[in-house]
């Protein structure tokens, strides 16, 4: 088995994650209330990949792992963001 060292990551570190997810998560409860058009639903995925990012990145990890396991997130959240906007597509036309 491989000898890889664990990145320990700080209480501060967590709650600053926290908080800054609680923030976007107002900010993006804030935006409904605007009348953006058919630009909310970006601007609200936009605000969700940023919160999927931490999550992700801190959490999960990512950001202090093997650079493969980030590559194939990436590479799944490539493949969900094309199917979303062919999605899109088909649903506006």
């Amino acid at each position: 088995m491989e000898n890889s060292e664990h990145k320990i990551i700080s209480f501060k570190t967590y709650g600053l994650v926290l908080f800054a997810l609680i923030i976007l998560t107002l900010f993006s409860v804030y935006i409904t209330q605007l009348d953006f058009g058919n630009l909310g639903i970006v601007v609200a995925l936009s605000i969700a990949g940023l919160k999927s990012i931490l999550v992700f990145s801190i959490f999960m990890h990512l950001l202090y792992d093997k650079k493969m396991y980030a590559l194939m997130v990436v590479g799944v959240l490539v493949v969900m963001t094309i199917v979303l906007i062919i999605t899109f597509l088909d649903y506006g036309y």
